[in-house]
């Protein structure tokens, strides 16, 4: 009898267990689901450039973060950042960050501004939860062909020269990350960008991505990537990007989260005879 009893119960836990793990596991799937409609909402169309971003995260849910928003003057902001963690956890701080990246980029007029109003939004909870968030944020702006931006704590974009293909890094500002410090304000900077020129924005999860040996991706394989790219549109830039470290990892398992955005500019060509080289105005 007691032996009875105790299978019975074995069994009944061995059940309970294994209808936890599927629930559970239902829960993950609608989070993704959830996590890869909002950063993949529909891509923005306007002049002078198009632009693309994806993620692809380390587990089936990730902390990076990419998003878009049109302004009412014509201008694109663009934003790009990484949680600090991985799974469940950054993916919630995620979402939180989209949120305050939405409200502020309704009412704020430059990337400088909606950081801060960001780190406002967001700094309580971060220092309770003990974590942070870098971000890069940009306005691109056709009418005057400038590229304005401010950094909390992000690695600095790429600029890839659309005649040379020449790789380096945009202009650098500095800027802690959000939920670093409270009262933040953030430094900008612009540079003017010419026909067929890109930037390419991403996370610190393409440049540290390992193969079974250990070895780094590393930013200047990353660079040489870009350069070997740089005549081709932006689908193909990432998928390019994409390819090369599906080809040095090697089937290493990815151990963080890998995003990127590409901005490329397209002018038309009676647009194109007044355009000079990159400027930059700090």
């Amino acid at each position: 009898m007691y032996y009875d009893g105790m299978s019975f119960l074995r069994k009944t836990m061995n059940e309970e267990t294994k209808s936890l793990e599927k629930t559970l596991q239902r829960e993950i799937n609608l989070a993704k689901n959830i996590q890869s409609k909002l950063l993949n909402a529909s891509t923005p169309t306007f002049e002078k450039g198009e632009v693309i971003g994806s993620s692809v995260p380390a587990r089936l849910i990730g902390g990076d973060y990419y998003d878009f928003y049109p302004l009412v003057n014509g201008k694109i902001r663009i934003v790009i950042g990484d949680v600090m963690g991985k799974g469940i956890p950054a993916a919630m701080l995620m979402i939180l960050t989209r949120g305050a990246f939405r409200t502020a980029a309704e009412s704020k007029s430059s990337p400088g501004e909606t950081l801060s109003s960001m780190n406002q939004a967001l700094f309580t909870d971060l220092r309770t939860l003990k974590s942070f968030v870098t971000l890069f944020c940009a306005d691109w702006d056709p009418e005057s062909n400038e590229l304005t931006y401010a950094n909390a704590g992000h690695n600095m974009p790429l600029f890839i020269n659309g005649e040379t293909g020449e790789v380096s890094e945009i202009p650098k500002v500095s800027g802690i990350m959000v939920g670093g410090l409270k009262d933040q304000s953030y430094e900008e900077k612009s540079v003017r960008l010419k026909d067929k020129d890109s930037v390419f924005f991403y996370t610190d999860g393409i440049i540290e991505a390992q193969n079974n040996e250990g070895k780094q991706f590393k930013l200047d394989r990353l660079k040489e990537v870009l350069r070997n790219q740089y005549t081709n549109e932006v689908e193909e830039i990432e998928k390019g990007v994409l390819a090369s470290i599906e080809s040095f990892t090697e089937g290493a398992p990815q151990k963080d989260d890998i995003t990127m955005v590409v901005l490329k500019v397209s002018y038309e060509k009676s647009d194109i005879t007044s355009l000079n080289s990159p400027v930059i105005n700090v």
